[in-house]
């Protein structure tokens, strides 16, 4: 869906931001840009909707070279969130998630009908917020209708600057929910810029790992980790590579390869968690002391069994010795 051919971008006075870059993000995946401060990722971002320019090599979105297509009709079918959400203080919300549809020339129920579908999606009343101003929202919602503005339009392609950077944890943690469950219906080609090594393991199938301007390696998350390619990719990501695989992992494969404990009843700090909850979640849970026992839930509501930090542990050995050797390669 999108092709970088030897994507080279050079500033005046030689400096060399992006420096021959190759890889190819498929349709339908988020591809996450990863890297140190200074390694290119916004600028390799920027080039795709060309609002930085190619020195030298090329960009193929949808088998097109981009530097043949009109610059405006590219950004048009292009959507852009970035960190601030970008939103214009002096339009409704309504008029800021329609922008680019009134540029195409949609028609007023149209619009209406894909306000409504989007403002459903992300869980916000289209009655409720289609006269507010950004100012009267929360920093969070802003950063949801930052999201489906981008989404107006229908557009095959997004590109995501830390759009959930300014956040707080837990609402971050939320709103990267809430868009990967949208992702799952919507299946767009999405490019992501992080700084954040979790929020990268969590959002993509597969990560760009830059330095420099060049790439490091590319690969799925749970590649990166168990397999880095050379000693940066082990020092990026640290020596608890092993602990970061678990939020790739969850309590379901848990159970279905060495199973459940029993629950005992009588343990008072107990916790419920649903089965689909990522293994490193859980074991923060129990690090914390925040419970000596997880109940696991189905999603009917029913107890399936019990964690404690004794099985997670014998979940991670199995997963270090017996099955992906995580931590080869330093």
């Amino acid at each position: 869906m999108i092709t970088f051919d030897q994507t080279t971008k050079i500033y005046e006075g030689g400096v060399t931001a992006v420096d021959g870059v190759d890889f190819k993000v498929e349709k339908g995946h988020i591809v996450v840009l990863l890297g140190p401060s200074g390694c290119g990722k916004t600028t390799l971002l920027r080039m795709v909707n060309r609002l930085e320019s190619i020195t030298k090599g090329r960009i193929v979105i949808d088998g097109q070279d981009s530097m043949e297509l009109n610059e405006i009709e590219l950004r048009r079918k292009i959507g852009y969130v970035i960190q601030s959400n970008g939103l214009f203080p002096n339009m409704t919300i309504e008029e800021n998630v329609m922008i680019v549809p009134d540029m195409l020339g949609w028609d007023k129920d149209k619009k209406r009908k894909r306000f409504e579908r989007l403002m459903d999606m992300i869980g916000l009343s289209a009655d409720k917020y289609r006269k507010r101003y950004p100012y009267e929202l929360s920093g969070g919602q802003q950063q949801r209708i930052g999201v489906i503005r981008a989404l107006a339009a229908d557009p095959p392609v997004m590109l995501m600057d830390e759009p959930f950077g300014a956040l707080d944890p837990i609402i971050r943690e939320k709103i990267q929910d809430e868009f990967l469950q949208i992702q799952r219906e919507v299946k767009k080609t999405i490019l992501f810029v992080s700084h954040d090594i979790d929020e990268a393991i969590k959002m993509a199938d597969k990560i760009v790992l830059l330095k420099g301007g060049q790439v490091m390696q590319y690969d799925s998350p749970s590649e990166m980790l168990v397999r880095p390619k050379n000693d940066f990719v082990v020092e990026f990501f640290g020596k608890d590579r092993a602990l970061k695989s678990l939020s790739l992992h969850t309590i379901r494969e848990l159970n279905e390869i060495i199973g459940l404990e029993q629950i005992d009843d009588n343990i008072p700090d107990t916790k419920t968690l649903n089965v689909n909850q990522d293994l490193r979640n859980t074991l923060s849970m129990l690090l914390n002391q925040e419970a000596d026992q997880v109940i696991v839930m189905d999603d009917l509501g029913d107890r399936l069994g019990a964690i404690t930090i004794d099985i997670v542990q014998k979940y991670l050995h199995y997963e270090i010795k017996g099955k992906t050797a995580v931590g080869q390669g330093g």
